[in-house]
């Protein structure tokens, strides 16, 4: 925590809604409690003031908690759950406590949590999606450590650990290219990371030419019913598809099952790559081709950094660039 947010007080926040320290402890404590007009007045000095209460009961007895909050969007078909697994690990393992958030879809569902996280002094706070401004402000003003992984925006609110999803479009459609495809189409969820990766494969694959991939886009998280519902449609187009780009390797899955269930060939007659390497992608029939993240080298790049904080040392660069890999099997030719 940075001097300025730790030095305020419930006086400071009492003074600046002009009520008392006790009805500032109340609304914590017990909003409903609060009048309506008082509660507004406190959450906006709060606000103001960025003050992050103490939840834990009499203070900490040294100045590091060794808690890691770690947020994720959903668990269900999420693709952020073997990096997480890899990072609780190496985080178990060095030490530190592991509080996994599920927060939910949106930039601003992820609010609400972060200021749970931040209220129990957590050293650090790793995020796996995009967070709004607002977001961003409280997370600056805590002070606290702040890792994004799975990204390099060219502003982190700390640390970004990850790579760019940009590149990996490109790479996509470089290895389509050397592979001899003509006509791929990209079946991706309708998140800024994939139209990241979206934006790099087409300029990639139009760079010398070649017509725009055709596309389209499934709700988040992709299941694999949204990859059998848009196969028919993606395989009656004219050109047919012969290879489909998707966003994760469960919609992979889908597009290679259902292909194989009408009695079109993988990867003869249809080539199909996912996203993320993960388990499924190894032990699906055909096993599928795959672009590959280190979640144990971001778990390792993150305890780094939280090692020289401690330290009181903030050599560690705001972007750590980790890489990926594309991991070729039977899915494509």
């Amino acid at each position: 925590m940075n001097d300025e947010t730790e030095s305020l007080t419930l006086d400071d926040v009492a003074a600046a809604a002009e009520v008392s320290a006790a009805t500032v402890s109340r609304w914590f404590n017990n909003p409903e409690i609060v009048a309506a007009a008082t509660g507004e007045r406190i959450r906006q000095a709060v606000e103001r003031l960025g003050y992050i209460p103490n939840l834990i009961a009499g203070g900490l007895a040294s100045s590091r908690s060794r808690l890691v909050a770690v947020m994720i969007p959903q668990l269900a078909n999420s693709i952020f759950v073997e990096t997480i697994e890899a990072m609780i690990s190496e985080l178990d393992a060095a030490g530190y406590v592991t509080m996994l958030s599920v927060t939910g879809l949106g930039e601003s569902a992820i609010r609400e949590p972060i200021r749970a996280a931040l209220g129990r002094r957590a050293e650090a706070v790793v995020i796996t999606s995009t967070v709004d401004q607002e977001t961003r402000k409280l997370l600056r003003r805590s002070g606290t450590t702040v890792i994004e992984i799975w990204d390099l925006p060219e502003e982190p609110v700390d640390v970004a650990i990850g790579f760019s999803h940009r590149d990996i479009g490109e790479d996509l459609a470089s290895f389509a290219r050397q592979k001899g495809y003509r006509h791929p189409h990209l079946l991706l969820p309708e998140t800024p990371r994939a139209r990241q990766r979206r934006d790099g494969f087409v300029a990639e694959w139009c760079s010398r030419g070649a017509t725009p991939p055709g596309e389209t886009e499934v709700m988040v998280p992709g299941r694999l019913s949204d990859a059998r519902a848009c196969f028919t449609h993606i395989m009656q187009m004219n050109p047919r598809p012969d290879l489909v780009v998707c966003g994760s390797d469960l919609l992979a899955m889908g597009v290679a099952d259902e292909a194989q269930a009408v009695g079109i060939a993988v990867p003869d007659e249809l080539g199909v790559i996912g996203f993320g390497n993960t388990q499924l992608a190894a032990d699906g029939r055909p096993t599928i081709t795959s672009v590959e993240i280190d979640g144990t080298r971001i778990a390792r790049e993150a305890i780094t950094v939280l090692q020289q904080r401690a330290g009181q040392t903030n050599d560690a660069p705001r972007r750590i660039d980790v890489g990926f890999s594309i991991v070729e099997r039977q899915s494509t030719r």
